[in-house]
């Protein structure tokens, strides 16, 4: 199937099994579960070094589980981490905006290495779903911080749900006014309507509705000693 034809709804499913989260050798987390559907939303929540950073590096890849496993479609990730990390974009706590590069020209690199036919194009619409038409040549050393956090953002709108269903975001609205914020609480409810999947973290008031809440705390170690 090409890009632009009409797809089946996805039946994708992400699914956490009894994972467990080692920091150096403290437990972050443990006996984490949940699963996640096509078009549905997880959102960590927790107060600060409860896990939410490094359960997003396990769905990302980016480090692996002490103990336990995390299942694409019923498969552990590590049996194909490539196609895994094909599926997902990955928005941490730091920006990935080159300073030499304009704004136009970042976003149409990341396209191009996702091998997305007309990178610019697609690179311009992207910046005008998060209001950024107007810095679109503009080198991204003269962005503010607000303004590189957009357009890092706007690297999801780069490809479609059906090749990158996963979304995992990190903090995704530090640093956007309102008016930012609302773009981005609309471009994860179209990802969703288009049966991708997002998980995120959050402090900010981001509308995420029919979310499902994971409390990070509950996982926590000392959660899981027994009552005296």
């Amino acid at each position: 199937m090409t890009e632009g034809q009409a797809s089946a709804p996805s039946s994708d499913l992400l699914a956490a099994r009894s994972l467990t989260c080692l920091r150096g050798e403290r437990v972050v987390f443990t006996a984490l579960d949940f699963t996640l559907p096509a078009g549905g939303a997880l959102v960590l929540v927790g107060p600060n070094g409860s896990g939410k950073s490094s359960l997003l590096r396990l769905l990302a890849g980016l480090s692996r589980p002490f103990a336990g496993a995390l299942l694409w479609n019923g498969a552990d990730i590590i049996q194909d981490p490539d196609a895994h990390r094909g599926r997902l974009r990955y928005a941490g706590h730091q920006d990935a905006v080159k300073p030499t590069l304009t704004a136009l020209e970042n976003l149409s690199v990341w396209a191009g290495l996702d091998g997305l036919p007309e990178p610019e194009d697609r690179s311009r619409q992207a910046l005008r779903r998060m209001s950024m038409a107007h810095v679109a040549d503009m080198p991204g050393r003269y962005l503010s911080a607000g303004q590189k956090k957009r357009v890092n953002l706007a690297r999801l709108a780069l490809a479609p749900a059906a090749l990158a269903p996963l979304w995992l975001l990190d903090e995704p609205a530090t640093a956007l006014d309102r008016d930012s914020i609302d773009r981005l609480a609309a471009l994860i409810a179209a990802h969703r309507a288009d049966g991708g999947m997002v998980v995120l973290s959050t402090h900010s008031e981001l509308d995420v509705p029919d979310a499902i809440m994971l409390d990070m705390a509950a996982f926590g170690p000392a959660a899981a000693e027994p009552a005296p």
